[in-house]
């Protein structure tokens, strides 16, 4: 089995998911109960900081650990694949 970046912070990357996932419910209750715009945005909004933020660990992780420990000849593969994930990430919205 292969070990992952965040294989060491695993369990608390799961919590964090399983409490955005709440959060996520919440929403879906809110929008079922017709509650204001506003709010059911602003639940949206710290939805999407705290997909961020996890992301942002995944990729410190995968850099420390993928990226720092590859082979020399896959080290500008592994760069450019994880300024390709920023990419992604910046594009979002």
């Amino acid at each position: 089995m292969d070990t992952r970046g965040y294989t060491a912070t695993k369990d608390q990357l799961l919590k964090r998911l399983r409490r955005i996932e709440g959060q996520v419910r919440g929403v879906q209750g809110m929008v079922d109960e017709d509650r204001y715009c506003i709010d059911v945005l602003t639940q949206i909004s710290a939805i999407q900081a705290a997909l961020d933020k996890v992301a942002l660990g995944v990729l410190d992780d995968h850099v420390h650990h993928c990226v720092a420990h590859a082979a020399a000849g896959e080290q500008s593969e592994k760069t450019d694949e994880v300024m390709a994930a920023v990419a992604r990430l910046m594009r979002r919205g």
